[in-house]
């Protein structure tokens, strides 16, 4: 019998795309990268598009590269970003490189829809999908009012990891978790809604069937073959939004989590077994995408670390400062000095991040941070503050206690707002992995291939791979003062409109 098992994860985010090899030894998990790659955007009259002939060149040397190297795998996987789409023709070519969600397109797209095709509560109620200008819903809507030429023409619409799987493969999937991200599942059929669909001049029929994660859809092409040197390689449908494949790799080894998916923006949910739609979700703008095993992943987004990120680029003109020297000079900065709302609008896409973040702490009455570590101290201390109200609204929602706050990705890494994050929260942290999504992916593979059960199992072999850094509650009085403030300065003293 068989020992080692390999898989190749192909890993696509939003600036950068990487391959990783999985293996799984008798229940042991080990992750190798292969390749690592950029992922570019196009600016082309007046809009700005993914470079995706670009993107499939670079998976197709990576597995040149499985085939040079004599890399036994068993299976592909392929997880990317969500709202996505491509247009393919009735021959299955793309017509039109895909617009990115960071198109202008979309401004206001929202407002007219709401006002001229179904009303915002009804929306939701058929999806209990959050709204975000890039949904695909509106982007639809969007190429539909301008006259698209390549919608105009399209066969099929093929989420991002679903075109690439056409390409691999030859078959036209829509992959449950990548699709929920639409606006246009309904959460309880897990089919698309054909309501929704024709007010942006579509039908079922322009879609592939609706996959479940961990679906085998097919084998490499033959021509592919033939040009990489690698056998007709299975092609797994796994939980192709990132978020998910991340989710699907938390390390919980009991149902009374919470997680904080932690980079540039943070997810912070729980996972449900039934779609949680009512008045207050809506309210509080909470959405339900789809989760492994049937369940599904009730979360909210948050700004995350967007905002120190923005400032360091600045710092960089006078000389980019490391992160263990920020970090160091945030901890020697005193506490409290100054709070922001991480998602208010000043911080959305400001010219200068600093300035937005003393503009606000003006308008609310506050000392402006005066150094790079008083700022620092002020973004990780507000956004530890922003994940406790998040985390409460958690708990109005959930069936089960929450009891621990699983962070995975690369904020995992960040022991100082880990430690921030479990104070605020008055909760146990666990931080960890690192590289949620490319393990989330793999063990969805090795699930399809019959080797783990469930969503249980794969977590089990995951917390042995990968042991999570704990972090206990401390300075309980300190920070429940904080939260206070918070609470005032978001709730009474931060204007409802302004300019940075």
């Amino acid at each position: 019998m068989k020992k080692e098992h390999r898989f190749l994860a192909i890993d696509l985010g939003a600036t950068s795309g990487r391959t990783i090899v999985g293996t799984l030894n008798e229940g042991r998990l080990k992750m190798d990268e292969l390749t690592r790659f950029d992922n570019q955007l196009v600016s082309r009259d007046g809009h700005v598009y993914w470079d995706f002939q670009a993107l499939w060149g670079k998976i197709v040397e990576a597995l040149q590269t499985v085939a040079r190297e004599h890399i036994d795998i068993e299976s592909i996987g392929i997880d990317t970003w969500g709202c996505d789409f491509l247009c393919l023709g009735a021959d299955g070519t793309v017509i039109e490189q895909p617009l990115a969600y960071r198109d202008p397109h979309t401004l206001h797209t929202m407002e007219r829809y709401f006002a001229q095709a179904m009303k915002a509560d009804k929306v939701y109620e058929k999806t209990g999908i959050q709204f975000m200008n890039f949904n695909s819903l509106f982007q639809l809507y969007a190429m539909r009012e301008a006259g698209n030429k390549a919608l105009s023409q399209a066969d099929k619409i093929a989420f991002i990891p679903d075109a690439l799987i056409h390409q691999l493969t030859g078959t036209t999937v829509c992959e449950y978790t990548v699709a929920s991200t639409s606006q246009m599942i309904n959460p309880y059929t897990r089919q698309l809604d054909e309501e929704l669909l024709a007010t942006v001049g579509l039908k079922r029929s322009n879609f592939g069937p609706v996959v479940m994660p961990g679906t085998h859809v097919g084998t490499l092409k033959d021509e592919l073959c033939r040009l990489t040197g690698l056998r007709p390689v299975d092609v797994i449908a796994v939980a192709s939004h990132d978020t998910a494949s991340a989710v699907a790799a938390v390390p919980a080894l009991s149902q009374h989590f919470a997680y904080l998916s932690s980079g540039t923006w943070s997810l912070m949910g729980i996972e449900s077994r039934h779609p949680i739609i009512s008045q207050r979700s809506l309210e509080l703008n909470f959405t339900n995408e789809g989760g492994i095993d049937g369940t599904t992943r009730f979360l909210k987004n948050i700004c995350g670390m967007w905002l120190y990120e923005r400032c360091r680029e600045e710092w960089a003109t006078d000389g980019k400062q490391p992160h263990e020297e920020l970090i160091r000079q945030a901890e020697a900065s005193p506490s409290f000095r100054s709070i922001i709302n991480p998602d208010h609008p000043l911080f959305s896409n400001p010219t200068s991040m600093t300035e937005a973040i003393h503009t606000y702490c003006r308008l609310t009455s506050q000392p402006v941070p005066e150094t790079k570590g008083q700022t620092t101290r002020c973004i990780f201390e507000s956004l530890a503050l922003r994940y406790r109200q998040v985390l409460d609204w958690l708990r109005e929602f959930s069936a089960e206690p929450l009891d621990v706050l699983h962070i995975i990705g690369g904020g995992a890494r960040n022991q100082l707002l880990n430690q921030f994050t479990a104070n605020a929260c008055n909760i146990s942290v666990e931080a960890g992995p690192q590289e949620a999504t490319a393990i989330g992916n793999i063990m969805m593979q090795a699930k399809s291939k019959g080797l783990v059960d469930d969503s249980q199992s794969m977590r089990t072999i995951i917390a042995k791979a990968y042991p999570t850094r704990h972090f206990s509650p401390e300075n309980q009085a300190e920070w429940q003062e904080a939260y206070g403030r918070f609470l005032t300065i978001v709730n009474h003293l931060e204007p409802q409109t302004t300019t940075a």
